[in-house]
């Protein structure tokens, strides 16, 4: 009987898909496509029992939410729009660094006296006084503006169903507003639409996602077990440097002040006896760290990269797994 594997879904194109190869080869599992760019199922290096899919981001939210697929990569924004009971029925499992856009609230630049969504208000009310007919919302975001304009008490108008460039229809007459998402803000203002200073609905990135709904037999969270591993180790390698020193007046208290001042940790123990030591600091805190070990007496410091810190615990599996039960 075959054994039912783990399926990662991935985006199938774009930068999306480039960005997640390189998360996954960094940390030590690359996707393997066998049969080239053009298949759409793949493995991951290095990790057995795994299935790779490739499919669009959206659908990648769907498959998730209905337990087709154990894992997958899609940003958060399309998440909280396709599942509205998102938090019951996923599991957003670790952030992964890149795709970053926020679903924002944009009006006219012209609109000058409307600057926050009381604002936005007070202006859909005079609006459908004087015209008989509500505010109209070009988005394709509708549970997340629902939600958000709901929260702001916000009633006085209508969603417009955008399918293509949102940020156009105010020009055209299609809608007065829209709620879209943006990386840099540049298409908004190139189409004269500023974004409400609190209408920011939805800071997204590309998150590892795992469906709370899909079967996950003992084989299944042993393959996810060391995707996690794998993935948290590099994740806290990335946050540290390593840091090594000898010099015989180096004691366990100095140590002690170092990781007061500095953050830092000493993870095979205090000094030996000859005063040799390896510590692990936080980047932005290395000079200064350096320099205190100069001062006490070190003659040189030396500072490399990691490439992966493997703890005794697995925090992402473990998390999940108190998720899944």
């Amino acid at each position: 009987m075959n054994k039912s594997p783990l399926v990662l879904a991935v985006p199938s194109k774009g930068r999306l898909q480039e960005n997640t190869h390189a998360f996954f080869g960094r940390a030590g599992m690359a996707l393997v496509q066998g049969r080239g760019a053009r298949d759409y199922r793949g493995a991951l290096a290095g990790v057995p029992g795994v299935e790779v899919a490739y499919l669009s981001a959206s659908e990648i939210a769907k498959e998730v939410a209905a337990g087709t697929v154990h894992f997958g990569v899609t940003g958060e924004d399309l998440v909280r729009e396709t599942i509205p009971d998102a938090d019951a029925r996923v599991a957003m499992v670790t952030p992964l660094g890149f795709g970053y856009a926020n679903v924002v609230v944009a009006v006219p630049q012209a609109w000058i006296d409307v600057a926050t969504m009381h604002d936005l208000d007070d202006v859909a009310t005079a609006f459908r006084a004087k015209h008989d007919r509500k505010l109209r919302v070009a988005t394709k975001y509708l549970n997340l503006t629902g939600g958000f304009f709901a929260r702001h008490g916000l009633v006085d108008y209508r969603i417009v169903e955008s399918l293509g460039a949102t940020e156009g229809t105010p020009a055209t007459g299609a809608a007065e507003l829209i709620v879209d998402i943006t990386t840099t803000g540049g298409t908004l203002a190139a189409n004269a639409l500023k974004v409400l200073d609190d209408g920011v609905i939805l800071r997204s990135e590309a998150n590892l996602v795992a469906s709370l709904t899909a079967t996950w037999t003992d084989d299944n969270r042993t393959a996810a077990a060391a995707i996690l591993d794998r993935i948290a180790a590099e994740g806290l390698a990335r946050s540290i440097r390593e840091v090594r020193t000898r010099f015989p007046e180096l004691t366990a208290e100095m140590i002690e002040d170092a990781t007061a001042k500095f953050g830092v940790t000493a993870p095979f123990g205090a000094p030996t006896s000859t005063g040799m030591v390896t510590l692990h600091c936080p980047p932005v805190a290395i000079h200064a760290l350096a320099s205190f070990l100069r001062e006490r007496g070190a003659e040189a410091v030396t500072v490399a990269p990691i490439e992966y810190v493997f703890t005794a615990s697995n925090p992402l599996w473990e998390t999940l797994e108190a998720r899944l039960g």
